[in-house]
């Protein structure tokens, strides 16, 4: 008998504001301004997707504007907001962090700083009528300009303290200089800010240690491509620098042929923090709770190595002290309840 994995507390650090989109939110809304979506998105969904090349990117970057063009008013926005909320509270969530780029949605929300503004305000409303703690990153895209980053970096800088608990760099982390950004980074870290960047999943471990030195980062952005090169792993443990892994989209993504490949138990076994996140679930099918049920699955891992995942997700997060101490002790309820109560266990293997 194990646990019911829906029922563990956790946080969830990875996740992207259009890529939380729900499916069938993504079709009801195309419908009413009559966008026309790609056939991977309607009847051939969740897309087959590979980026183990530049094409590959391409298309899953264009699914994801396409994606983005259907939120049109203040409402969709605060509908995306309340829906990944209500979602990852049904998943277990305690706390959220999600990542927006506000530079793709100025053109039609005002600019940065008033989408930003409304993001903000959407958690905020989503996070009380949900009870979810909820958090904001502000990202910047690698395949922009780094002066577009350091934009950004400011805009991210003025909200710390306000909603704003970290930067981030997101997109092909093939294309561009990450020591570039440099600078954006430190206008962020004089804010105390979580640094945030993507890096070691589509490239290994070299652009790993290029995000160490160049970024100092926080946490990183999948990051799982590390376990390639023990010294680049020894590195980031010794630093106590988590990583954001998602397992879903790793496969789907081609980074590996199958979860199994998914080197979750070698960052385990060298004393990585790992926090397990959804990335983009509208591209990928899968949310939070069911990154936790595929590596049970592919690495029958027990219950208490699925607690103390939970428990690295809560300590790795920016919450509030009240909050982490809060849900660890929820996480510790979650693997101390009586095997003979059959309270909150499950057979089942999937989420």
């Amino acid at each position: 008998m194990a646990r019911d994995i829906r029922a563990l507390p956790k946080a969830h650090l990875h996740l992207h504001f259009t890529g939380s989109m729900r499916h069938a939110t993504l079709l009801e809304l195309a419908e009413r301004d009559g966008i026309t979506l790609p056939e991977s998105l309607v009847e051939d969904w969740p897309p087959q997707l590979s980026a183990a090349d530049e094409k590959g990117w391409f298309r899953f970057q264009r699914l994801y504007d396409v994606a983005r063009s259907v939120l049109r008013t203040e409402g969709d926005v605060r509908r995306l907001v309340r829906e990944a909320a209500e979602d990852d509270v049904r998943d277990g969530g305690r706390w959220l962090e999600i990542q927006v780029d506000p530079s793709g949605y100025a053109a039609r929300f005002g600019g940065i700083t008033a989408f930003t503004d409304l993001v903000l305000d959407a958690v905020e409303d989503a996070s009380r009528e949900t009870g979810l703690g909820m958090a904001v990153v502000i990202a910047a895209n690698r395949t922009r300009h780094p002066l577009d980053a350091r934009t950004l970096a400011r805009l991210a800088a003025q909200y710390a303290g306000r909603g704003v608990v970290g930067f981030g760099l997101s997109n092909d982390e093939r294309r561009g200089r990450t020591d570039e950004f440099r600078g954006a980074f430190e206008i962020a870290r004089r804010a105390d800010l979580a640094l945030v960047p993507h890096g070691g999943e589509l490239l290994g471990p070299s652009h790993v240690r290029t995000c160490l030195d160049s970024l100092g980062p926080t946490r990183l952005g999948h990051g799982v491509r590390s376990s390639e090169d023990p010294q680049v792993l020894d590195r980031i443990v010794q630093a106590g620098i988590a990583l954001e892994v998602c397992p879903v989209s790793n496969v789907a993504l081609g980074v590996y042929p199958d979860l199994s490949s998914v080197p979750l138990p070698q960052l385990l076994e060298a004393g990585a923090t790992v926090a397990l996140g959804a990335d983009d679930p509208l591209l990928f099918g899968s949310q939070l709770a069911g990154q936790y049920a595929t590596m049970r699955a592919a690495h029958d891992l027990e219950d208490d190595q699925l607690a103390e995942l939970a428990r690295m997700s809560v300590r790795a997060s920016r919450a509030p002290n009240s909050v982490r101490d809060s849900v660890l002790a929820e996480i510790d309820l979650w693997l101390s309840e009586a095997d003979s109560s059959g309270e909150g266990r499950t057979t089942e293997r999937k989420s």
